[in-house]
Protein backbone atom coordinates (compact mmCIF):
# COMPACT_ATOMS: atom_id res chain seq x y z
CA UNK A 1 0.00 0.00 0.00
CA UNK A 2 1.40 3.58 -0.96
CA UNK A 3 1.69 5.97 1.33
CA UNK A 4 0.18 9.70 0.69
CA UNK A 5 3.75 10.77 -0.20
CA UNK A 6 4.47 7.84 -2.52
CA UNK A 7 0.71 8.99 -4.42
CA UNK A 8 2.41 12.62 -4.58
CA UNK A 9 5.38 11.66 -6.31
CA UNK A 10 3.73 9.40 -8.25
CA UNK A 11 1.37 12.39 -9.75
CA UNK A 12 4.35 14.12 -10.28
CA UNK A 13 5.90 11.33 -12.47
CA UNK A 14 2.98 10.89 -14.22
CA UNK A 15 2.61 14.47 -15.64
CA UNK A 16 6.41 14.44 -16.06
CA UNK A 17 6.62 11.37 -18.32
CA UNK A 18 4.07 13.10 -21.34
CA UNK A 19 5.90 16.65 -20.29
CA UNK A 20 8.60 15.23 -21.67
CA UNK A 21 7.60 13.51 -24.33
CA UNK A 22 5.57 16.36 -25.51
CA UNK A 23 8.81 18.70 -25.54
CA UNK A 24 10.75 16.05 -27.57
CA UNK A 25 7.66 15.99 -30.37
CA UNK A 26 7.46 19.99 -30.67
CA UNK A 27 11.32 19.94 -31.26
CA UNK A 28 10.62 18.51 -34.62
CA UNK A 29 7.10 19.49 -35.08
CA UNK A 30 6.93 22.99 -33.61
CA UNK A 31 3.83 24.32 -35.75
CA UNK A 32 1.41 21.44 -34.56
CA UNK A 33 -0.95 22.93 -32.58
CA UNK A 34 -2.65 20.33 -31.01
CA UNK A 35 0.76 19.28 -29.57
CA UNK A 36 1.53 22.41 -28.15
CA UNK A 37 -1.85 22.80 -26.67
CA UNK A 38 -1.21 19.17 -25.25
CA UNK A 39 2.06 20.21 -23.59
CA UNK A 40 0.79 23.79 -21.99
CA UNK A 41 -1.52 21.39 -20.06
CA UNK A 42 0.71 18.30 -19.00
CA UNK A 43 2.75 21.33 -18.14
CA UNK A 44 0.07 23.07 -15.89
CA UNK A 45 -0.88 19.54 -14.37
CA UNK A 46 2.72 18.52 -13.48
CA UNK A 47 3.37 22.17 -11.99
CA UNK A 48 0.53 21.90 -9.94
CA UNK A 49 1.50 18.30 -8.99
CA UNK A 50 5.16 19.18 -7.96
CA UNK A 51 3.42 22.29 -6.04
CA UNK A 52 1.21 20.05 -4.26
CA UNK A 53 4.01 17.92 -3.11
CA UNK A 54 6.37 20.38 -2.33
CA UNK A 55 4.15 22.11 0.15
CA UNK A 56 3.36 18.57 1.96
CA UNK A 57 6.53 16.99 1.63
CA UNK A 58 9.46 19.62 0.80
CA UNK A 59 11.09 20.24 -2.40
CA UNK A 60 11.55 17.21 -4.85
CA UNK A 61 14.86 19.25 -6.48
CA UNK A 62 17.01 22.20 -5.39
CA UNK A 63 14.99 24.58 -7.89
CA UNK A 64 11.45 23.76 -5.62
CA UNK A 65 13.21 24.90 -2.86
CA UNK A 66 11.30 28.01 -1.04
CA UNK A 67 13.10 31.41 -0.46
CA UNK A 68 11.94 32.35 2.49
CA UNK A 69 14.43 33.36 5.32
CA UNK A 70 13.38 30.00 7.36
CA UNK A 71 17.02 28.58 5.60
CA UNK A 72 17.58 25.75 3.50
CA UNK A 73 15.36 23.22 3.29
CA UNK A 74 16.75 20.89 0.86
CA UNK A 75 18.90 19.01 3.38
CA UNK A 76 15.56 18.46 5.23
CA UNK A 77 14.97 14.13 5.28
CA UNK A 78 13.62 12.09 3.65
CA UNK A 79 14.96 12.75 -0.12
CA UNK A 80 12.29 12.77 -2.70
CA UNK A 81 13.82 9.61 -4.02
CA UNK A 82 14.63 7.94 -0.53
CA UNK A 83 11.16 5.95 0.72
CA UNK A 84 9.93 7.06 3.94
CA UNK A 85 11.74 6.03 7.16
Amino acid sequence: MMTERERAMTKVRMYHFPLIEATLFLDTHPNDRSALEYFKRMKDMYEKAVNEYTMKFGPISARDVSDDASGWTWVKGPWPWEGEK
